[in-house]
């Protein structure tokens, strides 16, 4: 069986933002998260040594100047998974449909988004779904 990685609410939402950005600074994962978490950036630095510490994120000297450049682990994106399985359990009970559904009703996906998510569907169609 899998571990599963329980983090504090701040640690998983840069963990969440590292994994939608690929790679980024210190700096840039702050302002990507401060519309709804605003820290300082000394903050952002501390649950930066802790994912670290926990093997979810690595970090690399980048091209220019003194910033490193942190990238999540495959440990680290694969954080998500399981915390999103226990929510269709136990929210929907095991119906991901619905859990797409609400979040549709929530909010409208973008043109750019339906694409997106088509292309998903087709790649999944192809491997025989899951």
């Amino acid at each position: 069986m899998k571990e599963t990685i329980d983090l504090p609410d701040a640690e998983l939402e840069l963990l969440a933002a590292l994994n939608r950005m690929r790679s980024a600074t210190a700096r840039e994962l702050r302002d990507a998260i401060a519309p709804h978490r605003p820290m300082a950036h000394g903050s952002v630095l501390t649950l930066l040594a802790r994912l670290e510490a926990k093997t979810l994120v690595e970090k690399a000297k980048g091209d220019q100047g003194k910033a490193f450049v942190y990238r999540a682990t495959a440990k680290g994106r694969s954080v998500t998974r399981p915390m999103m399985r226990r929510l269709v359990d136990r929210i929907f009970g095991g119906d991901s449909v619905s859990l797409v559904a609400t979040l549709f009703d929530s909010r409208t996906p973008t043109a750019a988004e339906l694409d997106e998510m088509q292309q998903l569907l087709d790649d999944l169609r192809k491997k025989g779904g899951r």
